[in-house]
C-alpha cells in the first residue's frame, strides 16, 4: 500500500484532474466532430441514394418510350412517320442502333440508360462507406470518454477524502488506470 501513496498527494491529484479533464473535452470534441461527419455522409448517402433511384425511374421511361418510337418505326409504312420516329430516340438508342442494328436494345444500351443511376448508387455506396468509418470512430472515441470520466470521478474522491485515508491513494491510482487505459483507446480508435 505504501507504494500507492504517491497516487494520494495533492499534486498528483490536481494533476490528474487537470490532465482528465482537458483529456476527456479533446475527446468529447473530437467524437462530435466524428457525429458531425459521420451524418453528413449518411445525409449525402441518402441523397444519392434518392437521385439514383428517380434517375433509375426516369431511365425506365425513356426505354419505354425508346419502345414505343422502335415498334412505331418498325411497323409503319409511312416514310414521314418512319423519320419522325427515328427522330424521337434517345441519344443511346441512336447509338445502339449504330452499334448493332439487329439488336439495339443490348445490354449496352441499357448499361447506357442507367449509368447515371449507377453512378449516383456508387456515390451513395460510398458515402455510407464513410459514414461507418466515422461511427466507429466515434464510438472508439466514447470509449475514451467513458475511461477518462471515470478517472475523473475517481481523483474528485480522491482529492474530497482526508490525505490519511486509505483510499485516496487507491482511488488516485484508479484515476491514473483510467487516465492510461483513455490513453490506450484513443491510440487505438479507428482514425479517419
Amino acid at each position: 500500500m505504501k507504494s500507492l501513496q504517491v497516487f494520494g498527494k495533492e499534486m498528483v491529484l490536481g494533476a490528474l484532474i487537470a490532465i482528465l479533464s482537458v483529456f476527456t473535452a479533446f475527446a468529447s470534441w473530437q467524437g462530435s466532430i466524428a457525429d458531425s461527419k459521420q451524418n453528413e455522409n449518411e445525409i449525402l448517402g441518402m441523397q444519392s441514394l434518392n437521385d439514383g433511384n428517380a434517375e433509375y425511374l426516369s431511365a425506365n421511361q425513356f426505354i419505354v418510350y425508346d419502345y414505343t418510337m422502335f415498334d412505331g418505326w418498325y411497323t409503319t409504312d409511312d416514310d414521314a412517320k418512319a423519320e419522325y420516329y427515328e427522330s424521337s430516340y434517345s441519344e443511346e438508342l441512336t447509338a445502339a442502333i449504330e452499334v448493332n442494328p439487329e439488336d439495339p436494345f443490348s445490354e449496352d444500351y441499357y448499361n447506357a440508360m442507367y449509368a447515371s443511376a449507377t453512378e449516383l448508387w456508387d456515390e451513395s455506396d460510398a458515402a455510407f462507406e464513410e459514414a461507418g468509418v466515422w461511427d466507429n470512430r466515434g464510438d472508439g472515441l466514447q470509449l475514451v470518454i467513458l475511461f477518462t470520466a471515470l478517472g475523473l470521478a475517481f481523483s474528485a474522491w480522491a482529492s474530497l477524502l482526508k490525505e490519511e485515508s486509505s483510499l485516496r491513494p487507491l482511488f488516485g491510482a484508479a484515476a491514473t488506470v483510467m487516465l492510461v487505459l483513455g490513453v490506450v483507446f484513443y491510440l487505438a480508435a479507428p482514425a479517419v
